[in-house]
């Protein structure tokens, strides 16, 4: 009689485990949806002096949406967001740009960031926020 050499149950399910692991792995790498791709710059001096007029800019583009348009925000110390200004609507693959000429009232920070919303045709009345840029700080001398 020749002895046959048996396969433990456990190697057997290891083996099973690790098929089933990498079959789940592939499966929801094909579920994962695709993100848009874009950005959002901003541009604004790091120091400014007081009464005199600094430019804050920012460009964005995202191409999740049919149209863009790019705002301008600000405050000032811990304070709310305030809008300074809005650029023009323009279609998905240009660039969305604003340009803000502020005048430095008093000494202090202050901080500007660049929203780019998404619209569903150019006089869309419910604009989706769908990025947002790094804070650009102004110290006011």
């Amino acid at each position: 009689m020749t002895r046959t050499k048996k396969t433990e149950p456990t190697a057997r399910g290891g083996r099973v485990a690790v098929i089933g692991a990498l079959a789940l792995a592939s499966v929801t790498l094909a579920a994962v949806p695709a993100y848009a791709k874009g950005g959002v710059d901003i541009t604004a001096p790091r120091t400014a002096h007081v009464g005199k007029t600094f430019t804050v800019t920012a460009q964005g583009n995202d191409d999740a949406a049919s149209y863009l348009r790019i705002c301008l925000e600000g405050r000032n110390g811990g304070q709310a967001w305030q809008p300074v200004t809005c650029g023009a609507v323009v279609p998905s693959g240009t660039d969305a740009q604003a340009t803000a000429h502020v005048k430095a009232a008093h000494r202090g920070v202050l901080q500007y960031r660049a929203v780019l919303y998404g619209l569903t045709s150019p006089n869309d009345g419910h604009p989706v926020r769908e990025r947002a840029s790094d804070l650009a700080t102004v110290d006011v001398r």
